[in-house]
């Protein structure tokens, strides 16, 4: 992901944007799953999901593997590495601001 960080940040936004797809994101987190039992937790057709996971791959957000003759699906927790950067560069505007905010009501009061 880091040949293009603008275009994968937007790939994967666009991707987390489809409430399908935050749930079987929700459903791979703890470990690899098939197809089938993703399906099954969200509520899906096995052909639904695997489009879904389709996107989830090519934004980097999901990886797979062969275990025999089952495709297992895990979240890519390098391929959330876009987004989480990009939602970390608003935390020190919001910090400095209610550190701002404190020092402003301890000098109210002080005063």
């Amino acid at each position: 992901m880091t040949a293009h960080p603008a275009r994968d940040l937007d790939q994967a936004l666009r991707a987390l944007a489809d409430p399908n797809r935050r749930a079987i994101l929700e459903a791979v987190r703890s470990g690899p799953r098939p197809v089938g039992q993703i399906a099954t937790e969200v509520g899906l057709s096995q052909q639904t999901t695997s489009h879904h996971l389709g996107v989830l791959r090519a934004a980097g957000l999901t990886s797979s593997s062969r275990e025999g003759a089952r495709h297992l699906f895990v979240v890519d927790t390098d391929g959330l590495a876009a987004v989480r950067a990009y939602l970390d560069t608003f935390w020190p505007a919001k910090l400095a601001g209610l550190k701002a905010a404190v020092e402003a009501r301890e000098a109210d009061r002080r005063g």
